[in-house]
């Protein structure tokens, strides 16, 4: 073969691959869903959770008084779909690199948003067993069997259960008991979810501002003077030794030894007058009946 004949058919085949590559670009040029396509589906442990798409949920959805438009959110699920996609692919190993304030955040979002998509994947809620259907109010999230002890879905490449994000990894690997006016379980009784993702850089300050609206609410916190008892939410009677180290008081004493840590939580976010009642008056405790229904704007 003549050194003409093969610089024709190197020519040749370089043509065949620039024009090849010029249609590809083409086609990929003129159609940015596939391209916005292909970048969702990269590996989101280069990206983390998608919290864009969550805080887009959170608030379009969720209104001041952490009510949720379920309905709507039925009706466009999309980024709560993508949010939740990208729990699943964060790397482990990135994750241990973060600080505990950001795996805290981390986690309650995963919480809350796995959340949303239990109601979301149900509703509207119909009653579920005889005993539920009779206990609880319909629509409730109590309705929906094994929401969260048997439901699993994908978090770092693990299936998790929502109890044992809660129970296995918030309140066994992390000593902050405030989780528990950020853990949101779709019920009235719960504290009110926010309509922004929890972040690590501003964790402690939501966690306060959840502390401040949670005993405001009188379905939460209530002090009767006439009949001298204060009233509170069921959270604390469910995980009131969590509070115990970090919250140990010696005040209090009129009470018994292990409410002294919540009422001493407590008195930081009431109003003076309350406060000083909590420390220096005698009183009865007793807790309120938790709500179940569902938290839905109407």
């Amino acid at each position: 073969m003549t050194r003409i004949k093969r610089w024709r058919q190197h020519f040749a085949m370089g043509s065949r691959m620039v024009l090849l590559l010029a249609i590809l670009v083409v086609v990929w040029g003129c159609n940015e869903q596939r391209v916005a396509s292909a970048v969702d589906s990269m590996p989101t442990n280069l990206r983390g959770p998608d919290e864009q798409s969550y805080h887009a949920v959170l608030s379009e959805r969720v209104n001041p008084d952490g009510l949720v438009d379920y309905k709507g959110l039925k009706a466009n699920r999309d980024r709560l779909d993508r949010y939740v996609r990208s729990l699943a692919a964060v790397d482990p190993k990135s994750y241990e690199t973060w600080t505990n304030p950001e795996k805290i955040a981390f986690w309650i979002n995963a919480y809350n948003g796995l959340t949303l998509k239990a109601i979301v994947d149900n509703y509207p809620i119909t009653k579920g067993g005889l005993i539920s259907g009779l206990r609880f109010p319909a629509g409730s999230i109590r309705q929906i069997p094994g929401v969260w002890d048997e439901i699993t879905n994908v978090v770092m490449g693990k299936p998790l259960t929502l109890d044992q994000i809660e129970h296995e990894i918030l309140r066994k690997q992390f000593d902050e008991p405030r989780i528990h006016l950020a853990l949101v379980c779709a019920a009235m009784g719960c504290p009110p979810l926010r309509n922004e993702p929890y972040t690590g850089a501003r964790l402690d300050a939501q966690l306060e501002d959840q502390a401040r609206k949670f005993f405001a609410r009188s379905r939460n916190f209530r002090i009767d003077r006439k009949n001298q008892t204060v009233c509170l939410s069921s959270i604390f009677k469910w995980f009131g030794s969590d509070f115990a180290r970090k919250y140990a008081t010696e005040e209090f004493q009129q009470v018994a030894q292990d409410l002294r840590p919540v009422l001493g939580f407590a008195a930081r976010y009431l109003e003076p007058d309350d406060a000083e009642y909590l420390k220096n008056q005698g009183y009865a405790i007793e807790y309120l009946d938790y709500d179940w229904s569902l938290n839905e704007e109407k």
